[in-house]
């Protein structure tokens, strides 16, 4: 146990040595804009920004969320090793070295939510891993801080309600994984989370409305007016726009084609017009129910598209462009880091950057693990890397870019599964406390 501390700890520093004090991609200099006037909107979560106000004071900038991911990544880590040497401390030894993985490592320098999310899940299923075979208080109190950071993941990323409910399971009947009564609460959880993110953000906070899920909207419209060829937004556009929209416009890896970029800004431009704003109102609701009920092969073809871009295909894993500006970009100044970068350029464009690799994993974690599903350490494998499962797939239908930090949970949920589920088995033979069978060994 000393030496999976002083592995941890080390991992730690390497990472801090070599990452600090993080990136400021884009998304989180648009957060951190907010903090100073206590702005709250629901483009980017609110919690983002309370959180960012409250820890901003320790370095501010990049660099107190730099160390917020990092700590909770590596207690994370940590506490899992730390549990599986209970069982089995050369595997043990290993869980710190799964946490270097580059596809979860090197993530950890950009300020998204979308580290912040992961980092919070894996912390929380952690200690419910360590307690997960004790009694008492302190179990209860475990259960209780786990199930809190569980919801805090939901309002950083409210599309994770439709994973969350495998981690709720396991975070309060951590000794088995019931597939029945984990489906029996997956409807009631899923309206819990929908709910927790509505009374918090509208009622408590009442955030800024800026309607993130009309991006879906454009999103599926200019796919459904691609792969059918007809217009299914709600204006009229000219014949050269009409042109771009059917043959040009549609960019599976996301939708800022039709919002930023060159030719075809032009869409949101329109749907944004003062005097007859289009994004943000019913008639975009409403145009988009109808386009796909009348091209449902429209629309499913430009899903299917879209999610075999998010698995299979290269996309963007760091967002760096302002490290050609190093006034601007502290991160630039790391020299450790910009030696990182002829690496990671190398393996940037692998199969271990590919989303897909990390969805198969799980499922084989998943598997390998279900037999011993009666166990601590088979629930949680199962647990986390479901969840990882559930939390990818909703890209399927929620996705409106394939960048790669949308899998990171995915990628950390398998990494932070893997021992334990090959310890499972294990476990199930010879239970924590009981005195192994010697001839089972040998």
């Amino acid at each position: 146990m000393l030496i999976v501390c002083a592995l941890t700890a080390a991992g730690f520093a390497l990472t801090v040595l070599l990452l600090y004090p993080g990136y400021m991609t884009n998304d989180a200099t648009y957060v951190y804009s907010y903090v100073p006037d206590w702005q709250l909107g629901d483009w980017q979560s609110p919690f983002l920004t309370i959180i960012w106000w409250l820890i901003d004071p320790i370095a501010p900038g990049p660099g107190s969320m730099f160390l917020l991911f990092v700590i909770l990544y590596w207690l994370g880590f940590g506490v899992i090793a730390l549990t599986v040497a209970r069982r089995s401390a050369p595997l043990a030894l290993v869980v710190p070295l799964l946490a270097l993985t580059p596809p979860a490592f090197m993530l950890l320098s950009m300020i998204w939510r979308d580290i912040l999310f992961s980092a919070i899940w894996l912390f929380a299923a952690a200690i419910v891993y360590a307690v997960a075979d004790r009694r008492g208080l302190w179990r209860a109190i475990v259960q209780l801080l786990a199930l809190i950071l569980i919801g805090l993941g939901i309002l950083l990323r409210p599309n994770s309600i439709a994973a969350a409910p495998l981690l709720i399971a396991f975070a309060i009947w951590p000794m088995r994984f019931e597939w029945r009564r984990t489906a029996l609460m997956f409807i009631p959880a899923v309206v819990a989370g929908y709910g927790l993110i509505h009374v918090t953000y509208y009622e408590i906070l009442h955030v800024k409305r800026e309607n993130p899920l009309h991006s879906l909207l454009v999103f599926d419209l200019g796919g459904i007016s691609y792969f059918a060829k007809e217009n299914q937004f709600p204006v009229t556009w000219s014949h050269n726009e009409m042109a771009l929209l059917t043959s040009q416009c549609y960019e599976p890896r996301h939708w800022d084609s039709y919002w930023t970029l060159d030719p075809c800004k032009f869409v949101m431009a329109r749907l944004e017009r003062p005097g007859d704003v289009i994004f943000g109102s019913q008639r975009l609701v409403d145009a988009w129910k109808k386009a796909v009920t009348a091209h449902p092969l429209a629309y499913l073809s430009h899903r299917l598209t879209f999610m075999w871009t998010f698995l299979a295909l290269p996309n963007l894993n760091l967002e760096l462009y302002k490290l050609v500006l190093p006034d601007e970009t502290p991160l630039a100044h790391n020299r450790y880091f910009m030696g990182l970068m002829p690496l990671h350029d190398a393996i940037k464009s692998t199969v271990i950057y590919r989303v897909g690799l990390w969805l198969i994993l799980a499922v084989a974690i998943v598997g390998w693990a279900w037999p011993a599903r009666n166990t601590p350490s088979g629930a949680f494998a199962i647990s986390i890397a479901g969840a990882g499962i559930f939390y990818v797939m909703t890209f399927g239908l929620l996705g409106v870019a394939s960048d790669f930090r949308y899998a990171h949970w995915g990628v950390v949920a398998d990494l932070a599964g893997l021992v334990p589920a090959l310890i499972a088995r294990r476990e199930k033979r010879d239970p924590p406390g009981a005195v192994p069978d010697q001839d089972a060994y040998t």
